[in-house]
């Protein structure tokens, strides 16, 4: 459980407005200055000590990737925002830009002065009209107030934040993706290497991070990486984190809580509990629809961080809890993620533009039994030649919710084949 005097967002309901005045009150832009004064390895190994991965599904650790920028550059050097959140049953970094946006910039100037950036692109999903808004006035207040542009919060660093709106396709949630698009591309991913810290947008240095990783920057520079790293079960899964929770739940919400808490108590305690008892758990998928569900004995016991999800063969990912009662058809929600990945397949791989969409025409028919009960090995047998083969990680999410449903229920499924098999004849 989570003391409220570690919580890092603490605006992150919209009690309070969202203005520069108030978010000076709750501690936004305090001797910023000062932070920046200790210089980038300072900056740069605090985040390694503190253990922040990545909040964005693939949990890289944070201080790393900010080493891997160059000290000295011929080119300008950048910092991408990934806003682009676009994972079924996420809402978290909608919430960071409607109501905490100057706690993102704030992170933005302080880890582009990290990075030896002087200009930071905030990608946002298209389809976060009011949110960017909301970042673009947050903007102008910061500029208005000398806390960017030249000789940014009075650090002697001159620093650019410029909100990019996006199409609304998932594939540019994908870094590299993203950076195509940036550029006036179709966001299509890139084959690595080279990485972005060697050759990013505009081909020049860039790091690219996930909204809620770069808005717990600020206070882990002003408490210290030991603080936050001792939020937590262990040295590899550290710090505060926001879940979210949605599907058959009494109250969804958004949450703060420590890195590590069980599943069952989060549901329960922040989310009301499930809809009919905890009982009446079907399945949950943890970690947004691309991780794989897990059925209630597992979900009984299983705590909410990387290693814990990971040894359950699913994985902590966004944070996105998705809670699916006794009422659900499980292999019709299944298929209904198989048409997602599908539709949002970018195409420009050959295992994820045929797979997807063979997968899914497969699903469509175990939904009502119309297969026979040979095709779930060979289907299964598919998604592993989809999983790992592709440029980007979208062949690896179209291909785990199957096999989180064969691993799990794959009884139901034969069920259904066999029913209608008995039906038809």
């Amino acid at each position: 459980m989570l003391d409220d005097k570690d919580r890092i967002f603490t605006n992150i309901y919209g009690q309070e407005p969202w203005s520069l005045e108030y978010a000076r009150k709750r501690g936004d832009w305090n001797n910023t200055k000062d932070i920046i004064a200790k210089g980038r390895d300072w900056v740069i190994e605090e985040m390694k000590k503190s253990g922040l991965r990545g909040r964005g599904g693939a949990g890289f650790p944070t201080g790393m990737k900010w080493s891997f920028m160059p000290k000295q550059s011929d080119k300008p050097c950048y910092l991408v925002i990934n806003a682009d959140e676009s994972e079924p049953g996420t809402c978290k970094d909608r919430d960071i830009l409607r109501n905490e946006p100057h706690k993102l910039l704030e992170g933005a100037l302080i880890a582009g002065f990290a990075i030896g950036a002087n200009r930071c692109y905030i990608y946002i999903r298209g389809e976060f009209c009011n949110e960017g808004s909301t970042v673009v006035k947050a903007i102008e207040e910061a500029y208005a107030n000398g806390l960017l542009g030249k000789n940014a919060a009075g650090s002697g660093w001159d620093y650019d934040v410029v909100l990019h709106r996006g199409g609304g396709a998932y594939i540019c949630g994908e870094e590299t993706a993203l950076i195509e698009s940036i550029e006036g591309k179709k966001g299509q991913p890139r084959n690595k290497p080279p990485f972005p810290a060697a050759a990013g947008l505009y081909s020049c240095p860039t790091t690219i991070n996930n909204v809620e990783t770069i808005s717990c920057a600020p206070a882990i520079m002003r408490r210290g990486g030991e603080w936050f790293s001792k939020i937590g079960p262990n040295e590899k899964n550290t710090g505060t984190k926001l879940f979210c929770i949605s599907g058959h739940v009494n109250q969804p919400c958004n949450v703060e809580e420590a890195m590590g808490i069980p599943l069952k108590e989060l549901i329960e305690k922040h989310a009301g509990g499930v809809r009919g008892g905890w009982d009446n758990v079907l399945a949950i998928i943890p970690g947004g629809s691309s991780t794989p569900l897990l059925p209630k004995e597992i979900c009984d016991t299983v705590t909410m961080d990387f290693d814990s999800l990971r040894a359950v063969q699913s994985g902590l990912g966004t944070a996105g809890v998705i809670v699916m009662d006794k009422s659900t058809d499980i292999v019709y929600a299944i298929a209904r993620l198989s048409y997602f990945y599908m539709h949002e397949s970018c195409g420009q791989c050959t295992p994820c533009r045929e797979g997807t969409g063979w997968m899914w025409r497969t699903m469509q028919r175990l939904v009502k039994g119309h297969a026979e009960l040979e095709e779930i090995d060979m289907l299964l047998e598919v998604s592993k030649q989809i999983e790992g083969h592709t440029i980007c990680a979208h062949g690896d999410a179209s291909a785990w919710p199957i096999q989180g449903l064969m691993r799990h229920f794959r009884p139901e499924v034969e069920r259904r084949i066999l029913e209608y098999r008995k039906m038809a004849a």
